[in-house]
């Protein structure tokens, strides 16, 4: 008998949903946009601010996670539990609920990923500092391969680690943004 979610280790976990890489998909941008249509559906459009794909899959010609991260940013924090109790009640599963961000995920099943995997960030204005990196790595070609070639060593050796995964990037990320704020200024 498979354990549910709620059972099962963190460990656990990362073996059922491993790091995988695959070359970019065109059809990410087309499953984003579908999943916002349907998000737009189902929340209040008093309570979205932006809505914006983000993550690698955003990055044009890049491998990446086969994830499409989905930035939903709200006017307030009262926003933040209403769109959360509304796509729960949807289907969407809550990855991490803090006092001003809540991650949902679509897409993981008990026998490991469906075809197509979401992750929304919920947050509130402002806070949106993976467009600045978006926008950046898609107009400087050659640091979006430096990412790449970062994503491809890393892979094979936090395949079973999300955390350490994402912790061996932020430095590049951290890097990356800095540089796009002060290019970009006032975009967001």
């Amino acid at each position: 008998m498979k354990k549910k979610f709620g059972e099962m280790s963190l460990q656990e976990l990362w073996q059922l949903f491993p790091i995988f890489l695959v070359e970019h998909n065109t059809e990410w941008t087309k499953w984003y946009e579908e999943e916002k249509n349907a998000i737009l559906a189902t929340v209040p459009s008093k309570s979205i601010k932006r809505i914006n794909h983000i993550g690698s899959t955003a990055i044009l010609e890049i491998w990446a996670k086969n994830i499409v991260d989905i930035l939903l940013e709200v006017n307030n924090k009262s926003d933040l539990d209403i769109i959360k109790d509304i796509l729960i009640n949807n289907g969407w599963l809550c990855m991490n609920n803090t006092e001003n961000r809540i991650t949902l995920n679509k897409g993981y099943t008990e026998q490991g990923f469906a075809k197509k995997v979401f992750h929304l960030h919920i947050r509130i204005t402002g806070d949106n500092d993976e467009l600045f990196f978006r926008d950046y790595l898609n107009e400087h070609e050659e640091i979006a391969k430096e990412y790449e070639t970062l994503k491809l060593s890393l892979w094979k050796k936090f395949e079973h680690d999300r955390d350490g995964y994402t912790n061996a990037k932020t430095d590049f990320i951290k890097k990356c943004t800095d540089l796009a704020k002060c290019e970009y200024k006032n975009r967001y």
